[in-house]
C-alpha cells in the first residue's frame, strides 16, 4: 500500500486491522498519534501517556481479536488511542465535553472497553477476574492487562500478581514502563532476546531443561532452578515477577513495531502461566513539547498544536490548590513538626511548592493511599503533625485505614481532601461526593469545609492547632473568588459556624464552597419580596448546634446547601433536628445535596446547575420549602 495513503480513514473497527503488514501498522501509529495530539489541542485532557502507547495499542488491536479478546487498560487515560481505532474516531473532538466521550475506558461506551477505569491499579484483577470467568465458561479467548509502571506501587496490583499463578490459565499483562523507569535503555540485544524468550523454541527448551533437572539430587536441582533465574534476571530484570507466577518477558521496545508484533504475537500462545511483557516507552512520544515537559503533557487543557502552548483563562483568584500550599508553607516555618504526605500527586495537590521549601519534610509514596494514611499515623502517633493531601475520590482507597489506623486510636492526622465536590471533565470517577459521608460517620473526626480562600487559610490554621483527634477539610478544584487572604489566618473554634446574612423568612445553611451561590439565591430571593438568612456552617462534624437550632427556632423553613451526596452534612442536620424534636414543631426544612446518580463530565457550572445546587436551584429550593410557587411570584427586578 502506497505510504501515502490515508489508512486511519479505512480503520472502521479493529477487525481492519487485521491483515496489515508490518510497515502498514507503522503508517497507521503515525497517523493515530496525529489524530490525539489534534484532538487533544481542542478538547484538553491526557496527552502524553496515550502518546506514549500509540505502537502499543495499534499492535494489541493487530495481534489480538478485541472485543472477543478482553483488553483492560490501567486508569484509562492512556485509552486515546484506543477509542480512535475501536470506532470512536468520529466522536474524539468530544472527550470530555458534556454529552460527549469520557477521558476514561467506560463501559457503557463500548464493547471494545469491557472494563472502566480511572484510579490506578485495578486492571490485572480485573483481567483475572475475566481470565477466571472465561475458564469457568469453558472459553478459549485471551485476556490482557496493561498497566503503567507508575500503577505498580498499588499494592493491590500485586495482590492480584500473586493470585494470577493459581487462578487463571491464560492472562498477559504487558507492564508499560515510561517516566518512572524499572529497566535500562533497551537495544537491539535486548529486543533480540526478548523475541527469543518469548518464542516456542525457547519455551520448549527451557520445559525439556526442566525435566532433565527433575531427575536431579535435590541439591543440584535447586542450585540449577537458582542458576537459571540468575541468568534470566541478569538478562530481562524479571525475577521478580517470575517469583510472582508470571513467565517475564522483555523488556522490549514499545515503539518498535518490528518486535512488538511478534513478541505480542508469542505471548499469546502462552497456556498454564500468566506471562507479563515489560515494554518500555517515552510518555508523550512524538510531540516535542510533551517528549520535553516536566510532566510529558501528563494533564493539558486546550493547547496551539504547532507551538504546544496551552490556552488557560485569565483569573485574579489563586487555585485552591495553590492557597493550601502557601498556607501549609508559612505554618511549616513556625513549626518543624508539620510534615506532608501526598500518593502520588505532588502538583495535583500543591505539595511540589512544600516540598522545593521543605524538601526533607515532604513525603511522595506513591500510588498507595492505604500506605499513606498508616504511615501518616505513625507519623502523629509519635509527635508529628502530618498533612496527609489526598484528593477526595483517592481518599476512598484509604477508608479501612483511616478507621482503623487513625480514628480508632484518636490519632491527629489532618486530611486535607482536594477536589471535594463535582470536578468538571474528569466525571464521576473523580468527583468528591463521599468523603462528608464517609468522614462524618467516624466518632471524633473533625470535619471542616471552607467556604472561600480565606476561609481555607483559617482552617488550615484551624488543623494545626488540633492535636487530640483525627480532622479534615474539604475544598473544590479551581480558582477562589478572589478574597484577600490575611498574612497569617487565625484559627477557628471548633464546631463554629457563622451568620453571613440577616433575614427573616428562610434560612439557607450553607457546608463549603456554594456559599457564594447560597447568596445569590437571598438576592434572588429578595427580589421577590423574601427574607433569606444566610449561614456559613464550616464544619460538618461536629455541628454548630447552637447556631442550627437558631435558624430553625426564628424561622419557617430551613435548606442545608452541599457538595456532596445524600447521607452527609444535611443528614447530619436533619438527626440532630429530630433529637431535638425541632421536626414535630413543624419546622419545613429541605438538604440540597448532589442528586443520587453517578453525574456524567461536563462542564462544572453545568453539573451544579443540573444538580440543583446553583443559585437559581437553591431559590427554588427555598421557594418549594415555604409552599411557594416559583412560576407565581415575579422578580421586583424584571
Amino acid at each position: 500500500m502506497p505510504v501515502d495513503t490515508p489508512l486511519l480513514d479505512m480503520i472502521k473497527s479493529p477487525a481492519d486491522m487485521r491483515g496489515l503488514s508490518i510497515a502498514d501498522l507503522k503508517q497507521l501509529a503515525e497517523e493515530v498519534r496525529a489524530e490525539t495530539i489534534d484532538a487533544v489541542s481542542v478538547t484538553g485532557g491526557h496527552l502524553g501517556a496515550g502518546l506514549g502507547v500509540v505502537e502499543l495499542t495499534v499492535a494489541l488491536h493487530h495481534v489480538f481479536e478485541t472485543p472477543r479478546d478482553i483488553l483492560i487498560w490501567d486508569v484509562g487515560h492512556q485509552a486515546y488511542p484506543h477509542k480512535i481505532l475501536t470506532g470512536r474516531r468520529d466522536r474524539i473532538r468530544t472527550l470530555r465535553q458534556g454529552g460527549g466521550l469520557s477521558g476514561f475506558t467506560k463501559r457503557s461506551e463500548s464493547e471494545y472497553d469491557p472494563f472502566g477505569a480511572a484510579h490506578a491499579g485495578t486492571s490485572i484483577s480485573a483481567a483475572l477476574g475475566f481470565a477466571a470467568a472465561r475458564d469457568q465458561k469453558g472459553g478459549d479467548n485471551k485476556v490482557v492487562a496493561v498497566i503503567g509502571d507508575g500503577s505498580l506501587t498499588c499494592g493491590m496490583a500485586y495482590e492480584a500478581m500473586n493470585a494470577a499463578d493459581h487462578s487463571a490459565k491464560q492472562l498477559i499483562v504487558i507492564l508499560n514502563d515510561n517516566d518512572m523507569s524499572i529497566a535500562p535503555p533497551v537495544g537491539g540485544m535486548s529486543a533480540y532476546l526478548a523475541r527469543l524468550v518469548s518464542g516456542g523454541i525457547y519455551r520448549s527448551f527451557r520445559e525439556f531443561g526442566k525435566s532433565v533437572v527433575g531427575v536431579l539430587p535435590k541439591p543440584m536441582k535447586d542450585a540449577a532452578r537458582k542458576a537459571e533465574e540468575y541468568a534470566r534476571g541478569m538478562v530481562t530484570g524479571g525475577t521478580l515477577f517470575e517469583e510472582l507466577g508470571f513467565y517475564y518477558v522483555g523488556p522490549i521496545d514499545g515503539h518498535n513495531l518490528d518486535d512488538l508484533v511478534p513478541v505480542l504475537k508469542n505471548a499469546a500462545e502462552f497456556q498454564g502461566k500468566p506471562v507479563l511483557v515489560h515494554v518500555v516507552t517515552q510518555k508523550g512520544k512524538g510531540y516535542a513539547p510533551a517528549e520535553h515537559s516536566a510532566d510529558k503533557y501528563h494533564g493539558v487543557v486546550k493547547f496551539d498544536v504547532v507551538t504546544g502552548k496551552q490556552t488557560k483563562a485569565p483569573t485574579n483568584a489563586p487555585s485552591y490548590t495553590k492557597v493550601f500550599a502557601q498556607e501549609l508553607i508559612k505554618r511549616a516555618e513556625r513549626d518543624e513538626r508539620i510534615v506532608a504526605i501526598t500518593a502520588a500527586m505532588p502538583s495535583g495537590t500543591g505539595l511540589d511548592l512544600f516540598g522545593e521549601r521543605f524538601p526533607e519534610r515532604m513525603y511522595d509514596v506513591a500510588i498507595a493511599e492505604q500506605h499513606a494514611v498508616t504511615f501518616a499515623a505513625g507519623l502523629a502517633a509519635d509527635g508529628m503533625k502530618p498533612f496527609a493531601a489526598i484528593y477526595s475520590t483517592f481518599l476512598q482507597r484509604g477508608y479501612d485505614q483511616v478507621v482503623h489506623d487513625v480514628a480508632i486510636q484518636s490519632l491527629p492526622v489532618r486530611f486535607a481532601m482536594d477536589r471535594a465536590g463535582l470536578v468538571g471533565a474528569d466525571g464521576a470517577t473523580h468527583a468528591g461526593s463521599f468523603d462528608i459521608g464517609y468522614l462524618g460517620a467516624l466518632p471524633g473526626m473533625i470535619l471542616m469545609a471552607p467556604s472561600d480562600e480565606a476561609e481555607l487559610a483559617a482552617v488550615i490554621a484551624t488543623a494545626c492547632e488540633i492535636d487530640d483527634a483525627p480532622s479534615a477539610f474539604r475544598y473544590p478544584r479551581g480558582e477562589g473568588i478572589g478574597i484577600d487572604i490575611p498574612e497569617l489566618a487565625a484559627p477557628l473554634e471548633i464546631g463554629k459556624g457563622r451568620i453571613v446574612r440577616e433575614g427573616t423568612a428562610v434560612a439557607i445553611l450553607s457546608l463549603g464552597t456554594r456559599l457564594e451561590p447560597a447568596l445569590k439565591a437571598a438576592e434572588l430571593l429578595a427580589a421577590r419580596g423574601i427574607s433569606a438568612t444566610v449561614a456559613d456552617a464550616r464544619f460538618a462534624k461536629p455541628l454548630d448546634e447552637a447556631l442550627i437550632l437558631r435558624l430553625a427556632r426564628e424561622h419557617e423553613a430551613l435548606v442545608t446547601v452541599e457538595e456532596g451526596a445524600r447521607g452527609g452534612f444535611g443528614a447530619f442536620v436533619l438527626q440532630l433536628l429530630s433529637d431535638r424534636g425541632v421536626l414535630d414543631r413543624g419546622l419545613k426544612v429541605r438538604t440540597l445535596t448532589l442528586p443520587d446518580v453517578f453525574q456524567d463530565h461536563d462542564k462544572p457550572e453545568a453539573m451544579y446547575a443540573q444538580a440543583g445546587l446553583d443559585a437559581d436551584g437553591i431559590m427554588r429550593a427555598a421557594l418549594r420549602a415555604l409552599g411557594v410557587d416559583a412560576a407565581s411570584v415575579k422578580d421586583a427586578r424584571a
